[in-house]
């Protein structure tokens, strides 16, 4: 770790969601899966369905990415101990990556020297030798490059890359390429392309470029969506191309050498035509030919892929991915070698969108999709027996696919809750395995709403878990937990002495909630309810033309839960909505007693950034404090509730005085409202043990501040400038006795560091402070784009010297993180 003094830093949770986009996932021969969540490439490890890192590089959202060598060429990459990945934006960069398989440490080798000019579609390779891979890439302008990549032979060579040949192939985008090598032709190469004109390019080529067209294919009548080509069967005289489209057909293309130019000459009869085209490369002839015709989807068939070979032979087996929220695995029958359907896997309920891609593992025995809903679901062959196929559900890492606005921990720190503009919040946790690594997972999706959701805040205190969220609507939501979610607590065990105690589950009668149609509120499923369904009016005439939401089945989990389980039976029933605010809520916190909510919405006006006080319980409103001119980008309570800070986008904050009368009203007062800083201050953050807060700006400044005994506020100190605008803070104490604290600043650039902050009170001079760079975090560990939200999980006030801290974070590149720090 790179830093100033002995802090240690340790990654303990990535959660992510997938880019909604066709050709983002690669499955390497390294057993690894990678993916672009925004504007990072995520790798995550099927076995352990944990994400492992993330590589920062890109500036755009990732579009594609591909594994030199990928699980079709698995078979000749037993002994590299270094594997390369390329990944592809939007804004036309492509970035080649290197894993060391020996420490697993990833480096970014260099960013390819000749950029596309519109957004990079697709990165097809081929593997002529374990350590001699060429590739193409396509952009959405029809523009394909052919490049060829030499491995260093020696660990202290660089790589090299040179774009052999670009081809401008088409005023259109180009969605999908395959390169294979000709069968009896070393060194001379086809390049299928399939775009949206409905047929399949072929273009053939050398090792150095120069690649022409030699014919088209005709047949599918919708835009081509994949292409692959097999490697030689055991006879190598010929190879298959396999293509999709959204006219839900998948169509087998086998190409044969014919023999030499000379040999052989074409007899014009009805055959002919059914043969297919025919075309010269080098000193042979060969011909394409439509092998089979697959008809079984029921909507556009996004993705088809080969599977690899184990050896280098190709098994005939082929698996499809499709919009119809299926995939399937196709092979000829031994008898006829007639091409059927011998796997369906699939079929979930309304919450998954299709399937935008499907991919096998290097071994044949597990294939994943990605779905519309930035998730992904893993099967795995378990059956011991050649004959019969028994494909289970895997676990697969999760996540938001949006950026992640927000995120707080449980009272007591057995989980964390998160929200963001995908319209979800989520809780994850660590699962109790018999493993020794804590292992974390996504436990529940409390609130899958119609809007994109900006804040949220966990009400404190005892009682059932509740949280209040504000998303881009005007209402405050509050959800309770219901006893499913419970009793699933005391499965994980990220809190230990936090689980739920089984005297209060008696009273929660709630067992779950269901979606309303709209997707806005979720009713209560109570325990009692009858489970009968219910009989419709009069025969039920046009109801059934309806989408109807089918009911949820809450349950206890044992273990954590896939993608359909979490999108649909793992909801909280919302109890309550705030009205009042005028525009769409924009902050929120509670204080630690658990009475108050403080809320905020965006504004432009003195009477618009009003933030209002809700009592919890009845949640009435209690209380409007006037201070600010525009929005209110954070809000605070200080530890002992008495206080109430406001940082705003008109450059200045705000306390408050929060007492409480004899009778149980509360009574607010406006303290002082300082002009802090330059620009919009972003957060804020209070000294868990004292009247010291932090305030941090677009300024790129984070200045301390100190209540003193005349409630005069006085600023006691200012880090050095940071490099960018600090987007988030956070306090957490160290050691009573010293009064020293850590304070987590995180960047607009994804950066976070960790300051150790000491804080002195003298009768002379009041309230001094001093800081020290503890740790900056090297950019692996650390989020790809702004960091939005900085949390400390919630340490017991009696421990005094914490060696241990948990820091949570997340960001515009849909993470959510979970770092652990040892002082």
């Amino acid at each position: 770790m790179s830093g100033k003094t002995e802090v240690e830093a340790k990654r303990v949770f990535i959660g992510a969601g997938c880019n909604r986009v066709v050709n983002n996932v690669s499955w390497g021969a390294s057993g690894l899966l990678s993916f672009g969540a925004q504007n990072a490439v995520a790798i995550f490890c099927p076995n352990t369905a944990q994400i492992l890192t993330t590589l920062p590089g890109h500036k755009a959202s990732v579009n594609c990415t591909h594994w030199l060598p990928s699980s079709k060429f698995a078979f000749k990459a037993k002994h590299l101990d270094r594997h390369y990945l390329l990944s592809g934006d939007t804004d036309g960069i492509i970035i080649l990556w290197e894993l060391s398989t020996v420490n697993n440490n990833w480096r970014h080798v260099l960013q390819l020297p000749q950029s596309h000019k519109k957004g990079v579609a697709c990165i097809t390779a081929y593997m002529v030798s374990e350590t001699d891979p060429m590739f193409a890439s396509a952009s959405s302008d029809g523009v394909v490059n052919i490049w060829n990549v030499s491995f260093p032979s020696q660990p202290s060579d660089e790589c090299k890359v040179l774009c052999l040949d670009t081809l401008s192939v088409d005023s259109k985008a180009i969605v999908t390429l395959s390169l294979a090598e000709l069968p009896q032709s070393p060194g001379r190469f086809l390049l299928a392309m399939g775009g949206l004109d409905n047929k399949i390019k072929l273009y053939c080529g050398e090792r150095t470029g120069k690649f022409t067209s030699v014919c088209e294919l005709k047949g599918h009548t919708d835009w081509i969506r994949s292409l692959d080509f097999s490697l030689p069967f055991e006879t190598t005289s010929s190879i298959m191309l396999v293509s999709s489209s959204q006219d839900k057909v998948i169509r087998i293309w086998k190409l044969v050498l014919l023999g030499d130019v000379g040999s052989w000459q074409r007899e014009i009869t009805l055959a002919s035509y059914i043969e297919g085209p025919v075309f010269v490369s080098g000193n042979f002839t060969y011909q394409i030919s439509v092998e089979s015709v697959l008809i079984g989807h029921e909507d556009w068939v996004y993705s088809v892929e080969w599977q690899p070979p184990v050896t280098d032979h190709q098994p005939l087996s082929i698996l499809s991915a499709s919009m119809d929220k299926t995939m399937m695995i196709w092979r000829p029958e031994k008898k006829t070698g007639v091409w059927v359907n011998v796997v369906c896997v699939g079929e979930l309920s309304h919450c998954a969108l299709g399937f935008y891609g499907g991919h096998w593992s290097p071994d044949g025995a597990s294939i994943l999709a990605h779905g519309y809903g930035g998730s992904f679901h893993l099967w795995r062959d378990v059956s011991c027996s050649k004959e019969s196929e028994n494909w289970q559900m895997q676990k697969v890492p999760s996540g938001h696919f949006a950026a992640v606005t927000d995120i707080t921990w449980a009272r007591t720190g057995e989980y964390l809750l998160s929200v963001s503009y995908d319209q979800t919040t989520r809780v994850f946790s660590s699962w109790k395995s018999e493993a020794e690594d804590e292992h974390w997972h996504e436990l529940a999706r409390p609130q899958v709403h119609g809007h994109d959701i900006n804040c949220v805040a966990m009400v404190q205190g005892k009682g059932n878990h509740r949280f209040v969220s504000g998303a881009e609507e005007k209402v405050v939501r509050v959800f309770e937990a219901p006893l499913s979610f419970l009793k699933t607590l005391n499965h994980t065990c990220a809190g230990g002495e936090g689980s739920f105690p089984e005297d209060l589950q008696a009273d929660v009668q709630v067992l779950g909630a269901n979606m309303s149609a709209l997707g806005l509120s979720q009713k209560p499923i109570y325990l009692h309810s009858s489970n009968e369904p219910k009989e419709r009016n009069g025969g039920g005439e046009g109801l059934d033309t309806f989408e109807t939401v089918p009911e949820a089945a809450p349950t206890e989990l044992k273990e954590p839960p896939i993608e359909d389980q979490l999108a649909f039976h793992t909801l909280w029933p919302e109890s309550h909505k705030l009205y009042g605010h005028g525009n769409e809520l924009f902050s929120l916190c509670s204080d630690h007693n658990g009475t108050l909510v403080a809320s905020s919405c965006k504004a432009q006006s003195a009477a618009m950034a009003e933030i209002w006080l809700w009592e919890v319980g009845t949640w009435k409103a209690v209380g409007g404090l006037q201070s600010h001119s525009l929005t209110v980008t954070h809000l605070e309570f200080s530890y002992d509730d008495t206080l109430l800070l406001s940082v705003s986008r008109d450059r200045h904050f705000s306390v408050f005085s929060i007492r409480r009368t004899d009778n149980g009203e509360v009574s607010h007062k406006l303290m002082a409202k300082v002009e802090a800083h330059k620009r919009i201050i972003w957060a804020c953050s209070w000294n868990p043990m004292g009247h010291q807060f932090a305030t941090s700006s677009r300024d790129k400044t984070v200045k301390i501040w100190s209540i003193e005994k005349d409630a005069r506020i006085k600023q006691v100190l200012a880090l050095p400038q940071f490099g960018s605008s600090v987007t988030a803070v956070a306090w957490t104490g160290l050691d009573h006795e010293d009064k020293s604290g850590c304070l987590a600043v995180g960047m607009e650039t994804g950066l976070i560091e960790l300051w150790k902050i000491y804080i002195k009170d003298t009768e002379e001079e009041g309230t001094t402070a001093t800081a020290a760079l503890a740790l900056r975090l090297e950019p692996f560990m650390c989020h790809v784009s702004a960091v939005n939200r900085l949390a400390w999980r919630p340490t017991e006030k009696s421990a005094t010297n914490q060696s241990m801290l948990r820091l949570t974070s997340c960001g515009d590149d849909n993470c959510v993180r979970v770092f652990d720090f040892k002082f």
